[in-house]
């Protein structure tokens, strides 16, 4: 197991929601397991945050709404600003990509690539560059890309010669011309036997045994049977076998492949098809985070200090107060012109 320099009082939980299939926290690669995740370069809270998304699972949910709602320590502006901080260190990325399926079907998907050891934007560069023409592994699901399966034909069976019977022929004869065997008053003749095999030969392809049909015939046979022929085919039409469900043969899943991959900003929707994406963020997000910065440098927010508005709960510090219902609810009545309410005696 590997130790933490700045181990987290919060780790996420196995209810931690999985992004939609295709989405979510993926591994950037490049780092053996049992690399340092040592996280002292940065201020406390990132560090914190970078132990919580260090130990979530691939897959897992990244968007700074979701990990607030998951982390008991920090709400939605103070978790988006430790991604970004996360970002401008090297540990975090953005990556638009555009997948294409085998079937032509066609959709752009946008993960988010960590790496506990810190990467150099050249590095992240060549990363999202070597995306592309990559395979994606074969289990397509729904949210990846829109493929869905095709009913696949069913495979209709050799024709055989008429002269050749068929193997689950003869044993429909067989049992049939082997009735006579367990009970004398069913003996079928041959020409019964021969009108009869079909269905037999369907009892067969549901699931069923020679023994079920042989028993299916001859119980609670009444004292004398005048026409065994007619008897038999009677109890095969009305005790025939539910049909079998048909076991569909599952489609081969559709490879995919990258065709294009860029990098994004981590704040918006921008990427750099349309404009500059330095540190993981687009200018505009880049002024804003470097105010944020520039508020801390100057000792207006120690790096260490959480402001209420940056809780997970900012009511969670809140005293509360024991109140005497009965006695408000009459100043409520009186504030309202409603005469007291007349306790009674029991």
């Amino acid at each position: 197991m590997v130790a933490y320099a700045n181990p987290s009082p919060a780790l996420p939980s196995p209810s931690h929601p999985m992004a939609n299939p295709g989405y979510g926290k993926r591994p950037a690669g490049d780092e053996g397991p049992n690399a340092d995740p040592d996280f002292a370069h940065l201020n406390p809270r990132e560090a914190e945050i970078a132990v919580f998304v260090d130990h979530l699972d691939d897959g897992h949910a990244m968007g700074h709404k979701v990990l607030a709602a998951q982390h008991p320590r920090y709400g939605q502006q103070a978790t988006r600003t430790s991604l970004n901080r996360l970002a401008e260190a090297g540990h975090l990325r953005r990556i638009r990509e555009h997948i294409t399926v085998e079937d032509n079907t066609m959709r752009w998907v946008t993960r988010t690539y960590w790496s506990r050891t810190r990467r150099s934007e050249a590095w992240w560069e060549d990363f999202a560059r070597e995306r592309g023409g990559r395979i994606v592994p074969g289990d397509l699901r729904p949210g990846l890309a829109r493929t869905d399966e095709p009913e696949l034909p069913e495979l209709e069976p050799d024709p055989q010669s008429e002269s050749t019977p068929q193997p689950e022929a003869r044993t429909s004869y067989r049992t049939l011309a082997g009735i006579r065997e367990a009970d004398p008053r069913m003996s079928l003749s041959e020409s019964d036997c021969r009108s009869l095999a079909s269905l037999a030969g369907e009892w067969l392809s549901r699931g069923a045994t020679p023994q079920d049909i042989t028993r299916a015939v001859t119980e609670g046979l009444p004292a004398t049977v005048n026409n065994p022929g007619g008897l038999a085919r009677n109890r095969l039409e009305n005790k025939m076998p539910p049909k079998k469900a048909k076991i569909r043969q599952k489609a081969a899943p559709r490879r995919a492949r990258v065709t294009r991959a860029v990098i994004c900003c981590m704040s918006c929707d921008a990427d750099e098809l349309t404009t500059t994406i330095k540190g993981g963020m687009c200018p505009d997000c880049r002024a804003e985070f470097e105010a944020a910065v520039a508020a801390e440098e100057a000792g207006e927010l120690d790096a260490g200090y959480v402001p209420d508005t940056f809780l997970a709960d900012p009511d969670a510090h809140a005293v509360y107060q024991w109140v005497d219902v009965p006695r408000r609810a009459a100043e409520v009545r009186a504030a309202g012109g409603l005469r007291p309410r007349t306790e009674r005696v029991l």
